[in-house]
This record gives structure tokens, C-alpha cells and sequence, in this order.
């Protein structure tokens, strides 16, 4: 389900943003530069990438790479048909909540 069709609930939200930035894990991965410069960036290997995969935070953090790129994003955004706000609506969605104690906060 597209994060553009506005899913109700929590839960349907996290899931569109999560069909994101797979999306964007599967855009990345199918450019072999592309993918060398997330590995080098993110500090991952190819071998542990599957690992990294499965953490809960995971998501936040492609589509965080995604979007530091304008091109990789317009790109990206472009090949799925979805609008570049989107991909950062998914982004805040799967972002983890900030420090409870720092002095700005994130609003929830």
C-alpha cells in the first residue's frame, strides 16, 4: 500500500512507510554504486547488511540516506512514482523517537 493513499491508523502508516523504504533498500541494491556508497556511508558490509535488515530502525535509516541525496531522492521517487514528500512523511514515520530528555524535541 503506497503511503500516498493516506492509510488509517498507526499501525497501517508504519507498515506504507516501511513499503518505503524497502522500496528504497531495493533502488538502492540495484545499483551497484549506489550500493557501494550506502555500505561505505552506513559503515555495513555486504555481509551484514541482512542483520542490520531486521533491526526496527533499519527503515529510518535508508530512507535517511535517500534523502541526504536531492538527485538520489528526486531519482528514487521518480522510478516509484511516488511524490518526494512521501518518502519523507515514511521517514518520519519510522524515525525512533528522540531523547525524552534533550531540549528540542521532536513532536510526536
Amino acid at each position: 500500500m503506497p503511503i500516498q493513499d493516506k492509510p488509517r491508523g498507526l499501525k497501517a502508516q508504519r507498515d506504507a512507510a516501511q513499503e518505503v523504504a524497502v522500496s528504497a533498500l531495493s533502488f538502492i541494491a540495484a545499483d551497484g554504486e549506489r550500493l557501494v556508497r550506502f555500505l561505505a556511508e552506513t559503515g555495513l558490509t555486504p555481509a551484514s547488511l541482512r542483520e542490520a535488515a531486521s533491526r526496527r530502525d533499519f527503515g529510518a535509516g535508508v530512507l535517511a540516506f535517500v534523502l541526504a541525496d536531492e538527485p538520489l531522492l528526486l531519482a528514487f521517487a521518480a522510478d516509484k512514482g511516488l511524490d518526494p514528500r512521501h518518502v519523507v512523511a515514511a521517514h518520519e514515520i519510522l524515525s525512533p523517537p528522540v531523547d525524552p530528555d534533550a531540549i528540542v524535541r521532536r513532536p510526536m
